[in-house]
């Protein structure tokens, strides 16, 4: 569990520096240290956060249940995880009516997806790493919506194609992940039967 935890603080600490520092001439880190060693810095420190979360809640498995979930809400989860994919696909591919109406799609799939795995899983580990994921989720959209980025501006070129390609990528990758990735990644089937 400490690994775990480790991991959560390293990677939160990384993110939560990122969205919280001063952006103040003369005050901001990027601009002493210089847009490249910062970037690197950041991405070295958030990879390591990472691979001790991954390594963490594997080593944590068989731990406490805080709480057993209802099979229904398997059913719950897997039908978020389709809507958690097309956003975070959405993020990455031109703007269309779907990053413009969310803003923000990344945060609104990792919240999602947090919020699904919170539904389906009562461990002591995976209430730590979905509650952590949620919970910093929820202050980093709050922090971004306090900066004024409110994501693509209303005068944004639609596209379509982003649009379409965020579904057809989401729910690809979806699929992968669901029958697929998933057990062979995690070690549990992420659809029951």
């Amino acid at each position: 569990m400490m690994f775990l935890v480790l991991g959560l603080v390293i990677f939160f600490g990384t993110h939560g520096y990122s969205a919280f520092r001063s952006r103040a001439p003369g005050k901001d880190i990027r601009e002493k240290m210089g847009m490249g060693p910062y970037m690197g810095l950041y991405s070295l420190l958030s990879l390591a956060g990472f691979a001790l979360i991954i390594w963490g809640y594997g080593a944590a498995r068989g731990g406490p249940i805080l709480y057993t979930p209802p099979a229904f809400l398997a059913h719950v989860n897997l039908l978020l995880m389709a809507f958690a994919m097309i956003f975070l696909a959405a993020a990455y591919l031109p703007t269309g009516r779907i990053k413009k109406a969310v803003k923000h799609p990344m945060l609104l799939a990792v919240k999602i997806w947090a919020f699904g795995h919170l539904l389906a899983n009562g461990e002591l580990n995976s209430v730590l790493l979905f509650g952590s994921f949620l919970a910093y989720g929820v202050i980093d959209r709050i922090a971004v919506k306090k900066r004024g980025d409110n994501g693509p501006g209303p005068d944004a070129t639609e596209s379509v194609m982003g649009d379409l390609g965020a579904v057809a990528v989401g729910l690809g990758a979806y699929a992968l992940i669901a029958f697929w990735l998933h057990p062979i990644a995690f070690g549990v089937a992420a659809v029951p039967g």
